[in-house]
């Protein structure tokens, strides 16, 4: 049950080993161009090829593998505007059991398609975070079925950050790692990994400056949840809650903050020098590196890029 505490190092180890075997262990890139361009040694930890195409399929098993079976036999239910939604339809779907999604109508239809295909029951809303919440509530009260934060749960905190653990188990020279944030799930899994390891490593938040509720936040000390709505990264369009709030300020977490054409060109910068197709949320760590960069603020030394997502419209691909 959730009562509201922050996972610890030690729910990450346990999430990896509850995990193992069904995640994928995505593999680590590197780009000795994109080295050159930003004045360090990258490493990209690959989460756009992970299962349902995101980081969140670790944070969804994790939860819906902790479930006792009471519980998940009445199904578990989320909204989201894509990647988990995905995650959890399929984390649901190899477990046995039901699934509810409250997406927004303008949701790209990679997602839903994505949501879908694994099974889950698919409900459209407006696209507010107030629709999307009053959506759930009336599927958790006709269903019985357990809901699933995306970002504000403990046991998703706790899987997202298997990604920064296998990361650094595999490039211990690791002195900072930068992570997209939303909602917070991952950079403050992120935080949490990355400081079990070594305190010292140096952790950075990346955000939309359209949507910079995170940076805000934390400069203020309090939620500053008032943002706009609209970004081409999408998938960053949640606002931190008290817990992630909470996390990234004890782990003194930076964010950086990009422009939308910054995104764009870092999402060209990553499938020309890299190979790799990413969504723009994705693409917003890179985007950070590169501004750190050019402000003459490279972190140097070996950095670890996560990059979270490749889930796009081929549409969308096309018009970047």
């Amino acid at each position: 049950m959730d009562d509201g505490a922050s996972p610890t190092f030690d729910d990450v180890c346990r999430a990896a080993e509850r995990i193992d075997g069904i995640v994928a262990r995505t593999p680590v890139v590197r780009s000795p161009a994109i080295d050159d361009l930003v004045g360090a040694v990258v490493h990209f930890k690959c989460e756009h090829l992970q299962h349902a195409g995101a980081f969140k399929f670790r944070g969804a098993t994790n939860a819906v593998r902790s479930l006792p079976e009471d519980v998940a036999a009445r199904g578990v239910a989320a909204h989201s505007s894509g990647n988990h939604a995905a995650a959890l339809a399929l984390a649901a779907s190899q477990r046995g059991i039901p699934c509810h999604v409250v997406m927004p109508r303008n949701a790209p239809r990679v997602k839903q398609d994505a949501t879908r295909a694994s099974g889950a029951t698919v409900v459209l809303c407006e696209p507010t975070l107030d629709a999307r919440a009053a959506a759930l509530a009336d599927v958790l009260a006709a269903t019985g079925a357990v809901e699933i934060h995306p970002y504000d749960h403990p046991d998703v905190i706790a899987g997202q950050a298997t990604a920064t653990l296998e990361l650094l188990a595999e490039v211990p020279a690791i002195r900072t790692v930068i992570a997209p944030v939303s909602g917070g799930g991952l950079l403050s899994g992120t935080a949490i990994a990355a400081h079990g390891i070594d305190p010292s490593i140096r952790v950075i938040g990346a955000e939309p400056r359209q949507v910079d509720d995170a940076s805000r936040s934390l400069a203020a000390g309090r939620l500053v949840p008032d943002h706009n709505t609209t970004s081409i990264a999408d998938g960053l369009l949640a606002v931190l809650s008290d817990r992630t709030l909470a996390i990234l300020t004890d782990h003194r977490v930076e964010v950086v903050t990009v422009a939308e054409e910054e995104i764009v060109e870092a999402m060209a910068l990553v499938a020309e020098l890299l190979g790799e197709v990413v969504e723009p949320s994705a693409a917003v760590a890179v985007a950070a590196l590169v501004a750190l960069a050019r402000d003459g603020r490279s972190p140097g030394g070996d950095v670890g890029v996560i990059l979270s997502g490749g889930n796009i419209d081929p549409a969308e691909l096309l018009c970047s």
